[in-house]
């Protein structure tokens, strides 16, 4: 989704000769790699993310015909570790696009929807952590009812959660269907055209897979390796992420809002690292054709000469505190278009 202008919006010098070093943190299929690398020079290097070991077989599959390509099996969450390990201490552009794929979603076994009846999983990496029904089956009602009402912003999410409680007593809830089905049972009145389950769903599979919690992380990683003029390209699809995305563009566009009244030099106020390019939204004919970018929205900004604070990218993000009942996944074990950009 929104692929050529998130290409675009990294600024890649010229077709075919663009150097340094970039970063896809999402790989997902794909997609928006073989458009940058289309783009990248022979000696440029492409370094791609995902939790997915489908992707990461996709990814390793791009690798073995492209050179320039490196492969990370983590989240974008380990970002700046990960960068770190492999020597990369700057980089020239970044892009994100968040939430699940339509491979993830159309295929039931992964359990992510509720369309098609199959296990009930929802994890990005299936290699580790716990499942949906697992949570489900341990999580209390008060630990149920945070999740749903903040990751789904759901108001029904108490008598959800008490729902699912009572269900479990007599079976395991293990299947979307059988969840979707509890769900709806619940739901006194939803929007015209969204399934009654729709929003506890995404909850339960940000929670799982920390995915507000590790966007804080992957930004402020990204602000600390951008080399001045690079450019970060994030696409989210709900208010959540978006949300988080843009406060963080705006605190490090805007760092002297803070002291706007107090008697300072400008010299003495502090000086913005980023300058917030924008935002593009999908064309009606992307929606068309992809009802699913219908909520997508890109924002893009560019890494000044300014020098970071301290604190680092870090100084312009608040970590969201993380619902109760979080169980740590384990650490892996290693083996040796073109548009125009509208102000937000």
């Amino acid at each position: 989704m929104l692929l050529e202008p998130t290409i675009d919006a990294l600024a890649v010098p010229a077709d075919g000769v663009g150097a340094g070093v970039w970063v896809d943190a999402t790989f997902g299929r794909g997609g928006h790699s073989r458009a940058l690398l289309a783009r990248l020079g022979p000696d440029a290097r492409l370094v791609v993310f995902d939790k997915d070991p489908q992707a990461i077989a996709a990814a390793r599959a791009l690798a073995d015909q492209d050179g320039r390509v490196t492969v990370v099996h983590e989240g974008f969450g380990e970002l700046a570790d990960e960068l770190s390990r492999l020597g990369v201490d700057r980089i020239d552009g970044l892009m994100m696009d968040l939430g699940i794929s339509s491979p993830q979603i159309d295929d039931a076994e992964r359990g992510f929807s509720f369309m098609r009846d199959g296990p009930l999983d929802m994890r990005m990496d299936t290699t580790r952590g716990e499942t949906a029904a697992q949570w489900l089956a341990r999580a209390s009602i008060d630990d149920m009812r945070e999740v749903i009402a903040r990751y789904g912003e759901e108001r029904f999410a108490f008598q959800i959660a008490k729902a699912i409680a009572a269900s479990r007593e007599k079976r395991p809830i293990t299947t979307t269907g059988e969840l979707a089905d509890v769900v709806a049972g619940a739901v006194r009145t939803r929007e015209k055209g969204q399934h009654p389950a729709t929003r506890t769903f995404q909850a339960i599979r940000i929670h799982l897979n920390q995915e507000l919690e590790e966007l804080p992380r992957a930004l402020a990683a990204a602000l600390d390796l951008l080399v001045p003029g690079g450019r970060l390209a994030v696409i989210s699809f709900h208010s959540l992420e978006d949300r988080i995305v843009k406060q963080f563009i705006a605190a490090a566009s805007r760092p002297g809002a803070e002291t706007a009244r107090l008697p300072l030099r400008e010299s003495e106020r502090p000086q913005p690292v980023l300058a917030s390019v924008g935002r593009v939204l999908p064309s009606e004919a992307e929606i068309q054709a992809n009802p699913r970018a219908r909520s997508a929205v890109l924002r893009v900004a560019e890494r000044t000469h300014v020098a970071l604070p301290a604190e680092g990218g870090r100084a312009f993000l608040k970590m969201p505190e993380a619902p109760a009942g979080r169980r740590r996944q384990p650490a892996r074990t290693r083996t040796p278009r073109a548009q125009s950009f509208a102000c937000a």
